[in-house]
């Protein structure tokens, strides 16, 4: 459902803050039950490819925006960038989480995203069939949980320091394509996992993940089959699975971040995907 108008003012305003607007203010685009921002590429095209990022634990999708880093990247390539809110209230601040873990109460949020993605094709002539969802920490384990349930709702998926929750998933939908980048060195969501809320949760070991995804894309062996390097990202790559799936790996040498480097690396994959 639109309360907004259709009309698009992108505002460059100051240097270092990526700004957008949904109408002639620079607002959320609102739906009934939620709301996104949306920044637009310099030169837009007919059916322009968006990337849908969540944001972390505790954030929203306008201070996504704020990485411009990331955003600035992903304008160059010629993508839009629709940063939705997530419907958890986090604190006393207007932080927000995502409701990912089965059994909370909340908001549909693979719904609620897909309608998003439909909202911002309509409002923008963006293209649904090209979207990527990708998300970072607590958006990572959102990304996530929404493959796992249906894979065929995005392209592809893009995590970036978020897996599952113990316990795992049992199994998991496919095939899917998905591209995880983890840090090294990340303490917020360790390669092992940690426990959170006094020990009523228990984030899960990412290399276990792996191969929750490794079973539902049949992939033919336990070990990556490629091995490569992306300026300082590490990588490794399960081939041969199922027709129509991909699964990768980067790691690089930081903690908890969107790592410089990773729209580019992540783009060119996903552009790859969707020409094979």
């Amino acid at each position: 459902m639109k309360t907004t108008t259709a009309t698009f003012l992108f505002l460059s305003g100051l240097t270092g803050a990526a700004q957008a607007a949904c109408g002639p203010e620079p607002d959320a685009c609102l739906l009934q039950d939620g709301e996104y921002h949306v920044v637009l590429p310099d030169t837009k095209s007919a059916r322009t490819p968006m990337v849908l990022f969540l944001h972390g634990w505790g954030s929203s999708g306008d201070r996504t925006l704020n990485n411009t880093g990331m955003v600035n990247a992903l304008q160059a390539r010629g993508y839009a960038i629709v940063a939705p809110t997530g419907s958890r209230s986090v604190g006393s601040g207007n932080g927000h989480g995502w409701t990912f873990y089965p059994g909370w109460d909340g908001r549909d949020e693979t719904d609620f995203l897909k309608r998003v993605r439909a909202d911002a094709a309509d409002r923008f002539d963006l293209d649904e069939d090209r979207t990527l969802l990708a998300g970072f920490s607590g958006g990572g384990f959102m990304v996530n949980y929404l493959a796992c349930k249906e894979p065929m709702a995005f392209a592809a998926y893009a995590p970036v320091s978020g897996g599952f929750w113990r316990p795992h998933p049992t199994e998991c939908a496919a095939p899917v394509r998905l591209f995880h980048t983890h840090g090294w060195r990340d303490t917020t969501v360790p390669l092992e996992g940690r426990i959170l809320g006094g020990g009523r949760f228990q984030q899960g070991d990412i290399f276990a993940g792996l191969e929750i995804w490794r079973a539902a894309n049949q992939c033919p062996d336990e070990k990556a089959t490629e091995f490569s390097e992306t300026g300082h990202f590490w990588r490794r790559a399960w081939t041969g699975c199922t027709p129509g799936s991909a699964l990768e790996l980067a790691l690089f040498p930081g903690g908890h971040s969107v790592p410089a480097g990773w729209s580019d690396m992540v783009l060119d994959w996903f552009e790859d995907g969707l020409t094979n």
